[in-house]
């Protein structure tokens, strides 16, 4: 394994978390859903292909949560499902 898959990882890793801050504390995206979801893809492949390097703290590792105080939760009458990334209407 070479230098460069570990920077490529090391690299992709702080980009989506400061993208997660932005989203999730801030409440402010600098990306868009597909951007951030090729980048995730991105280091999926890589981390598949090279499990060693696996984290417990990597993105790939932990599920996003929305940590501002700024919204209020609320219970749904109907259970909210996540769409798995889908774009369009054949996704």
């Amino acid at each position: 394994m070479s230098d460069s898959v570990k920077n490529k990882i090391n690299n992709l890793r702080s980009k989506l978390s400061e993208h997660d801050y932005n989203y999730y504390v801030l409440a402010n995206p600098t990306i868009s859903d597909p951007e951030y979801d090729n980048m995730m893809n991105e280091l999926v492949e890589l981390e598949t292909a090279n499990p060693d390097l696996i984290t417990p703290d990597s993105p790939t590792q932990r599920v996003g949560s929305d940590l501002t105080k700024k919204t209020n939760p609320i219970q749904h009458k109907i259970p909210m499902l996540s769409l798995s990334n889908t774009y369009n209407e054949e996704e």
